[in-house]
């Protein structure tokens, strides 16, 4: 695979094992398919905030253009945030560290290490998010493994400390989410209800994604400071949807509609329209079952052309980074449902795709995951590319 060279400025704005926890096995026949959000007889308990409809349906086609390399060198990058001003903060799962990345030269400025985290697997440092009120407290959280568990912790960014020395200690804000060597989740973010949510996995251990009493296998909604959200499914719980195998991705919508990716096994990975109280139906149905009592995703994917990563959404439709499908795919929505069949850019040509977030405008950011272990790193990997989309 040979992956075009790299710009050194940006120009313009300011897993089971082999594969990104999608099986290795053979694909059936078949490809991308698509189902209303919900089968028949599905189980929601709510309306998702926003309504039902989006004033109008995304184009059917659209297009995907890498404007330039935002960054390289970067080592098992993983969680992605973008500060005020636009420079950018990434993780390293295997390292345990927290970088910036200056959005006009490239340049790299580890802040430091994050204590406890315990890589391994496809556990370590993982999703980033800026606190809502970053302005005045300056907190930045992180997903992580420890020895004994999965957690969301934050923590003070200092940039008048030396460089390495910035972090301050982790206060922990939510702990117990089990861990394993796959499947551990790992994406966070603030929604427009200013809420924290968190995607998990089930650690490979099937029966806790069904299980309303562990934190594994769900989505979940909680205060900034971890704390039960009043409207949660349970007023007692952090846990919004359950019945996930593997939560990779967390974005909304204008209709502020949260939307998730998630790995399947060996058959159909998804994406999902997530309404609280749903169950998304792992380990009895993996994609499209149209049975009663679980949610269907709204698209699903052959595990060979996906192993869907993270998910932002620009211009009215869904961008999903495939880790094992090497490529970024396009979901145009009409509302809750797909404006046209999904289509994919970049395929192979950057290698494993990890993580994508929103730009501002047309544009994203798009991170590439080729030294996680699993890809076949070139020169300058891994890399923070700057896309144009339509």
């Amino acid at each position: 695979m040979q992956r075009p060279a790299v710009s050194a400025v940006l120009a313009a704005a300011v897993l089971l094992l082999v594969t990104g926890c999608s099986s290795d096995a053979g694909p059936p026949a078949g490809g991308v398919t698509s189902t209303p959000a919900a089968s028949p007889g599905g189980s929601v308990a709510a309306s998702p905030p926003g309504g039902t409809a989006s004033p109008s349906p995304a184009p059917e086609k659209g297009s995907a253009r890498v404007v330039s390399t935002v960054a390289q060198g970067l080592k098992s990058p993983w969680g992605l945030a973008a500060l005020p001003g636009g420079d950018l903060l990434v993780s390293s799962r295997d390292e345990g560290t927290i970088t910036r990345v200056d959005a006009e030269s490239g340049e790299l400025t580890v802040l430091g290490e994050v204590p406890g985290v315990a890589p391994g697997g496809e556990g370590g440092l993982m999703g980033l998010a800026l606190s809502p009120k970053y302005a005045e407290d300056h907190l930045v959280y992180a997903y992580f493994t420890t020895a004994s568990d999965n957690r969301i912790a934050r923590m003070l960014y200092d940039e008048s400390r030396p460089a390495g020395q910035q972090l301050g200690a982790p206060d922990t804000v939510l702990r117990g989410i089990p861990k394993g060597f796959v499947h551990n989740g790992g994406r966070i973010a603030f929604g427009p209800d200013g809420m924290l949510y968190a995607g998990t996995g089930e650690t490979g251990d099937t029966g806790l994604a069904q299980d309303k009493e562990s934190l594994g296998g769900k989505i979940l909604r909680m205060t900034p400071d971890g704390d039960p959200v009043h409207g949660n499914p349970d007023a007692d719980s952090v846990v919004y949807s359950y019945g996930h195998r593997n939560v990779q991705g967390l974005a909304w919508d204008a209709e502020k509609r949260l939307w998730a990716s998630e790995f399947g096994q060996n058959t159909w990975d998804e994406l999902n329209l997530i309404r609280p109280g749903g169950n998304y139906g792992w380990p009895d149905v993996e994609g499209k079952g149209g049975r009663s009592g679980f949610t269907d995703p709204v698209a699903q994917w052959t595990v060979a052309e996906a192993s869907p990563s993270g998910i932002a959404v620009v211009g009215g439709s869904v961008w999903m980074a495939a880790l094992r499908g090497e490529r970024l795919w396009r979901i145009p929505l009409a509302g809750t449902e797909l404006a046209a069949p999904p289509e994919s850019f970049l395929e192979g040509t950057y290698g494993r795709l990890r993580t994508v977030l929103a730009a501002g405008g047309n544009r994203l950011w798009l991170v590439t995951s080729e030294t996680d272990n699993r890809g076949t790193p070139e020169a300058g990997d891994d890399r923070i590319l700057l896309v144009e989309v339509e």
